[in-house]
């Protein structure tokens, strides 16, 4: 019976696992370990072996010295390191070559020009490379972060979610900015005219709470808590106008002030 054919993934999609990565890593501290198993084995050349943070020359002093390690622990320990490095290396490679690639079309630099530099035969090609390259640096966060398929399309898709979520939130700043452009005043005007509101109980609590943010209300955090805090205010003197039949503003100017934030709450 013949298999059924095996179903290719589509060019979009996501990698089914997240790939095991080094990440970051102190690799002048990893080249430092490795320069002083050469000094305890009295490598006679190690005075020439490239600073700790020059990590490719010192990879290629590890590699011809590899001999000079007559420890076998020594040398299997070496050998590790050398490949843990190698790995970040080219970890590094894909994530830094992709970033000159953005910077030289930035600049203006044709699919054409990049031929030869990305090792390729035409600009398609090169453009081809250049997204699979792009895919090291991103994640789908709309699959919970996982990486992207290194595939022309799937980096396109998530260049495009990426795009509309970043619209997607400076609309939503735009309109927070919006609405605190209108809060913020009438929650001053609150705090200016509060001795014709206060009650000694929840709306004094709610006042207070302005009073506490007003002054410093620039993050996202700090303008919902004032919007809420306005709003519980607004409840409490709407409540107590329920609860007694009177106004809940003693003077004209507090019950002004009272009746902007109640428009401006349930706009």
């Amino acid at each position: 019976m013949a298999r059924p054919a095996r179903k290719s993934a589509a060019p979009t999609k996501p990698l089914l696992k997240p790939p095991v990565r080094i990440g970051n890593l102190d690799t002048a501290a990893v080249i430092g370990e490795l320069r002083q198993l050469h000094e305890d084995a009295e490598d006679e050349n190690v005075g020439g072996m490239p600073a700790d943070e020059e990590l490719f020359g010192a990879l290629l002093y590890l590699e011809a010295s590899a001999g000079a390690l007559k420890n076998e622990k020594a040398q299997r320990q070496a050998a590790i390191a050398r490949v843990r490095m190698w790995q970040y290396l080219r970890e590094q490679a894909d994530l830094h070559q992709a970033r000159a690639v953005e910077h030289a079309r930035a600049v203006g630099v044709e699919w054409a020009d990049l031929v030869p530099a990305l090792a390729v035969n035409t600009p398609s090609a090169a453009y081809n490379k250049a997204k699979r390259l792009k895919a090291a640096t991103l994640t789908d966060a709309s699959r919970g972060d996982r990486p992207v398929r290194r595939t022309p399309e799937a980096v396109l898709e998530a260049e495009r979610r990426a795009a509309a979520r970043a619209a997607a939130d400076r609309r939503a700043e735009e309109e927070a900015a919006r609405r605190h452009a209108l809060l913020a005043p009438v929650a001053l005007r609150l705090l200016e005219h509060r001795s014709g509101l206060d009650d000694d109980g929840e709306v004094t609590y709610w006042l207070d709470q302005i009073a506490a943010v007003l002054p410093s209300c620039q993050t996202p955090t700090q303008l919902v808590s004032l919007r809420t805090y306005v709003e519980a205010a607004v409840r409490e003197m709407r409540k107590r106008e329920r609860t007694t039949g009177r106004p809940p503003a003693s003077t004209p100017q507090a019950q002004f002030a009272y009746a902007a934030a109640a428009e401006v709450v349930t706009g």
